[in-house]
């Protein structure tokens, strides 16, 4: 019934069914044909007829405006259909550090391309978010590359390695590494997550005993931590600007070490689409965000310091 609505419309705006026909490339005849067929669906007759001319009756009036909101709604959805603007939404896990690192970034560029597509972030360790993601729970999650293989049905998609550098307060001098890791209480990054994992290895290849004061996760907390002149730790730097005032980072040289970040999705996700242009938004903020970090591991006055 929608080309015999638009057609009704038509004989509203140009008077008569001659006029509509002419103007819609259509005969005056087709016009009525398409009228009979348009009353005999509502169950009503929208014209009073009298010889050859038709004009609206109290119904035909009342049908006009629902009848423009039809084709109306039916003109958008076809516009929308044809441009294909993408819309829907992504679950999607991330660990604390990437949700203030290049998150905000990828998420900006999202926004920016597909107004229409949201994201409802969950926190979480990269284990628990592998799983969630495993369980159907969670689209995708961005996280620490795991040190182990992934299931068949999941994928990894690496996108920056961050550096790590010795965070050190600022009042306490020196830039050789070793020794201050020798010299100072060890805030160590947590030996059961992903991240802690890949300190470990460091130490071990350098053959380093640390004095650890206490294991935690959060990298943030673990900065607050030297801040508060607790002692150092090796971290991660996971944005610019952040080491706090009263926090330093003190670069690892040739030793330096990174942990991979990426996302773990479905290899057969449900929302393909969707997941592939966050995939892509991701990307291009990794980019500046690796170059950055890269910047802020290696500072070049690191060496002259005494």
């Amino acid at each position: 019934m929608l080309r015999e609505l638009k057609t009704f419309l038509a004989v509203v705006r140009w008077g008569t069914f001659a006029a509509a026909g002419s103007r819609i490339g259509l005969t005056q005849s087709a016009v009525s044909a398409q009228m009979q067929r348009l009353e005999e669906a509502l169950g009503a007759p929208l014209f009073t007829r009298t010889g050859r001319s038709a004009t609206l009756n109290e119904a035909g009036e009342e049908a006009v405006e629902m009848a423009r909101q039809i084709v109306g709604l039916f003109d958008e959805l076809a516009v929308r259909v044809t441009s294909r603007e993408l819309r829907g939404t992504v679950r999607m896990g991330a660990i604390q550090t990437a949700q203030v690192g290049m998150l905000p970034g990828a998420l900006g560029i999202l926004r920016d391309r597909h107004p229409l597509v949201s994201v409802r972030l969950v926190h979480g360790s990269s284990l628990f978010l592998i799983g969630q993601v495993d369980s159907g729970e969670l689209d995708a999650a961005l996280m620490i590359a795991p040190p182990f293989m992934l299931p068949r049905e999941l994928l990894w998609q690496p996108l920056v390695r961050e550096p790590f550098v010795l965070a050190v307060p600022g009042e306490v001098p020196g830039d050789d590494w070793r020794q201050l890791l020798a010299t100072h209480p060890f805030i160590r990054y947590d030996r059961a997550s992903f991240g802690g994992r890949g300190v470990e290895h460091f130490l071990r290849r350098h053959d380093l005993q640390v004095e650890a004061m206490l294991d935690i996760e959060d990298v943030d907390a673990m900065v607050a931590m030297v801040a508060a002149g607790l002692g150092v730790s090796l971290v991660p730097v996971t944005r610019r600007n952040c080491l706090p005032p009263g926090v330093r980072a003190v670069s690892l040289g040739d030793d330096i070490f990174h942990r991979e970040l990426g996302l773990v999705m479905p290899r057969e996700p449900r929302r393909r689409e969707l997941l592939n242009v966050l995939r892509e938004c991701l990307e291009v903020a990794a980019r500046p965000h690796a170059a950055e970090s890269e910047a802020l591991a290696r500072p070049p006055a690191a060496s002259s310091r005494s």
